[in-house]
Order: C-alpha cells, then structure tokens, then sequence
C-alpha cells in the first residue's frame, strides 16, 4: 500500500533538462518497493526471530510495531522535512538510515538491540516514502504521464507487501531469519547508490515556502503513541491496574493532549487540526484507522497459527499469503466497476462486511485443521473486501478538501493506518494473550489457537463497527458517485468516485 504526497509546497513542474526519466522512476519506485518489502517481510520470520534473539510472545509484536510506528507517526514530518530541506537529500538520508538499521537489526542479538533497530528503520522508511514520491510527482507534470507514475507506484507498493511475504518465507527457510533484514539492507544500499547516480539535483529546484519543522509535535506524538502502545502490550502480562500500565496510560493521556496543544499553536503544525472537519477526512480517517487495526493484526497472527499450531515451515506460511494478496488486487480493480454500479458508500459498506465474514469464518480455525479447510476460503473473502473497502477509504479521504491540502489529507490518511494497525495489534496481542493464558485445560496449540480466534472475532466486530461508522462519510461527501464519470483522482486516490468540493 503505498504511502502520500508531501503536504507542503509540491511542485508542479518538470525541471527543465531530466534526462531518462524512466531510470529515474525506476529507482524512485524501488525505494517505495523496499519501505513496502520490509512491512510485511518479517510477519512469517516471527516464530525465529523470536528463538534467536529470546523475544516473549509479547514481544514478538514489538518486532512489527516499532517499525510500523515509528513510520506512521513521523510520516507527515518526513514530507515536510522533503520539502523544507531537500527532497533528494531526504531521499539520501533515509536510505542510508534504513540500510544501516536493517543491517543492525540482522546482526542484533538481544530484544532491545532488534526494537531500537527497527524503530530506526522505520524513521527511515518515514523520510524515504514522501520524499520518493514528492521527486516522482515533481518528475511529471500534471497530466497522463503523472496518471501513469502514479500507477506504477501504487503497482510496486502492492508489489512489494506480497514480495515481501514471499521473500521472507524464503529466507527464513534457507538462510536463516538474519537475512530477512540483511536482504533489506542490501536493497535499500542498491537504491542509494542508484539514486547517486541518477536522480539528479536538478529536482531540488523548487520554490520553498517559509516554514518550521514541527518537531514538538513529531516527538510529543510519537511518545505518547509509544507510551499508548507499551500500556497496552504490558497489560496482557501485567494486568490493567499496575503501576507501570497505569503510568504509560497516563503518560500516552499527557503527551498526545500536549501534542493537540502543540499543534494547536505552532505556526506551522505537523498536522493542522482543522482538516478533519474538510469534507469527509474525519470520518475517512476514522474508518482507516479501524480498518488498518485488524491489517496489521490479520497478517501478524495467520502465519503464527500456520506456524505454531499447523506446523507450516517459514516458505510454506509465505506461500499461503499470496492467495490474500491476489484477491486483494481482484477487489482493487473491481471497486471502481461496483462504485460506478452501486456507489462509492455502498461498496465500502460492501466491502467492510465481506471482510467481517471473512474474519467469522476465519474465527472457526481448530488445532488439528488445514489451511485448505481452515484459512483458504477466508482469506479469500478477507482479501477480496480489503482491496474494495481500501480503494473507496483513500478516495473518501481526499474528498472535498481544499487543493491546497490534498497533499496532507493524502498523507494523514497513511499515517492513520500505520498508527490504526500498531495500536490494534498491541490491542489484540493482549486479547489473544489473555485469552491464551486462561485456557489452563487445554494442550499447547489448543490454547494458541483459542487466543488466535479470538483475535480474528473482536477483528471482526471491529469491521461491522466500521460498517456503521462509515454512514458518517456520507455527509462530508454526498453523492460521491457523481465523480465516477469524469473527475480526476487525486494522487493516492484509484477511487474516481471521490467528490471534490
């Protein structure tokens, strides 16, 4: 899933002079392909990367959290930075971060040394992100050639989530789970190098408006989400009313007030508050949040109960996502077809729905099953109303704000699906945990397994809340399916039935 446009000061025209163009966007979309590749290359490695650097269960959550946060809270700050100090040397920087975390996180041997890499990571993957598309979008001029950018960007993102799936099974198997970060060093240390030598400095030209980089905001939030996150992680070992539960609650209440305030008199504030209340952003970003809780969650417990209780091997649970993947692109290209028919609200709905049945059905997986009668037919439904639901949530996020803040809306709704999917994997963790613990009476892989249905049922009522909630779009954005006919979408948008006002 691909991440946004910069917020700020996007330039409109191609630099004069760019010679091959499409070795540029090559490389450009490769740096997107890594970001995307090392999201969901470590999912299937959890079970050994667990055994080899003595992580909890609990903290195997960690692994995929540290990354995911650090990226969705510093992902608006990423862009601004890009447009403020340089995009290409943003680029630079961050590559270089990601190589040089990800080849630490290969060779760490403690749990703290692997968080604090992949945390690092992830600040990496915060700056490359915008700062790669922003030199795409400043690369094409408005029209068919940017339409045609845009796609293969989207294109590699969803390519590089299944990849990295794939790729990890593969690693894990062959040469052990170190090289699932050693290969994403190597990748993002390719890229660097090609971006030396190809991307030209020619792309910083562009005007600058004055402005400061909100680092208050930027570290008041990404505390108070780590504090949230850690709270609710603790709490499934430690109980809710410890004192150290009860102090990061406090402490996560404290610093996100602070950053509302922060942000409330900053000149230039990382996420001005009153986009919400443009057009249908509030709600679109609601929705997103809770549909980006169960993601997460979703591709972090199906390779642990393939692995843990069915006994698939690292390649086998990679494989077994691939059908997810593909019905996820099935339901990406249908949603435009179903909202011309039916309407933009009633797909999402559609779409939500078709995923809650998928999680029940899910929910039924037993200790002695198979993934062809166990997982096959669910995630297909799983898979199938993700790519409807998220094609219409990037589209409704967009909707009816004012074209100077296209770019932000168009990240926040990326920033609140990276934060969605840490905060319900903590929440679910603990569930399933919980759950897990409590069932004394039964084998091992039984009481897994308890915990794991668990997490696929609150996953589930979490998609018909969203069902409901969704009927809020419907206000900031009447009518959405007048757009199908001609408007043209905003970057990050493939729905056309988003209406701007």
């Amino acid at each position: 899933m691909s991440s946004t446009p910069p917020a700020h000061g996007q330039a409109t025209t191609r630099p004069r002079a760019v010679a091959r163009p499409a070795a540029i966007l090559a490389v450009l979309a490769s740096a997107q392909f890594a970001v995307a590749l090392s999201t969901s290359i470590v999912n299937v490695a959890l079970p050994s990367v667990r055994d080899g650097v003595g992580l909890s269960d609990a903290g195997m959550s960690w692994v995929v959290n540290s990354y995911g946060l650090a990226f969705g809270a510093l992902l608006l700050l990423g862009g601004r930075a890009a447009d403020l100090l340089g995009r290409r040397r943003v680029l630079l920087a961050g590559l270089l971060l990601f190589a040089v975390s990800a080849l630490a996180a290969g060779l760490a041997s403690t749990p703290w040394t692997l968080v604090a890499a992949r945390t690092a990571q992830g600040v990496g993957a915060a700056a490359i992100a915008p700062a790669a598309l922003s030199l795409v979008m400043r690369l094409h001029p408005p029209g068919p050639a940017r339409g045609r950018a845009l796609g293969v960007w989207g294109a590699v993102s969803g390519a590089g989530g299944a990849a990295g799936v794939l790729l990890g099974g593969v690693l894990t198997q062959t040469l052990g789970w170190p090289w699932v970060f050693h290969a994403s060093a190597i990748g993002a240390a390719v890229v660097l190098l090609a971006t030396l030598r190809l991307v030209p400095g020619g792309l910083e030209e562009t005007e600058r408006a004055p402005a400061r980089l909100d680092l208050a905001g930027a570290l008041t939030v990404t505390t108070g989400l780590v504090a949230l996150v850690y709270g609710l992680t603790a709490a499934g070992r430690s109980g809710w009313t410890d004192p150290l539960v009860l102090g990061a609650f406090g402490a996560a209440a404290l610093l996100l007030t602070l950053f509302v305030f922060v942000e409330r008199r900053h000149p230039d504030p990382l996420l001005p508050l009153g986009i919400f209340s443009q057009g249908s952003v509030g709600p679109a970003n609601l929705v997103m949040t809770l549909l980006g809780s169960v993601w997460v969650g979703l591709f972090f417990f199906l390779p642990l109960y393939q692995q843990q209780v069915l006994g698939a091997g690292p390649l086998e649970a990679g494989l077994a996502q691939l059908p997810l993947a593909a019905a996820n692109m099935l339901g990406s290209a249908l949603a435009p077809a179903l909202t011309r028919r039916v309407g933009a609200y009633r797909t999402l709905v559609a779409g939500l729905l078709i995923q809650a049945v998928g999680l029940l059905w899910l929910a039924r997986i037993s200790a002695d099953g198979t993934f062809l009668t166990d997982v096959l037919g669910p995630i297909l439904l799983i898979g199938l109303g993700l790519g409807m639901a998220f094609v219409q949530l990037t589209g409704a996020a967009v909707s009816g704000v004012r074209p100077a803040d296209a770019g932000l809306a168009s990240g926040l709704v990326n920033t609140t699906r990276q934060i969605g999917g840490s905060v319900g994997l903590a929440v679910l963790g603990t569930l399933a945990a919980a759950r897990t613990a409590g069932a004394t009476a039964l084998p091992h892989t039984a009481a897994l397994t308890e915990g794991y249905r668990t997490a696929f049922l609150v996953s589930a009522a979490v998609l018909g809340a969203a069902a409901v909630l969704s009927r809020l779009l419907v206000r900031g954005a009447p009518r959405p399916e007048r757009d199908a006919a001609g408007a043209d979408p905003l970057p990050h948008s493939p729905d056309t039935s988003a209406k701007t006002r």
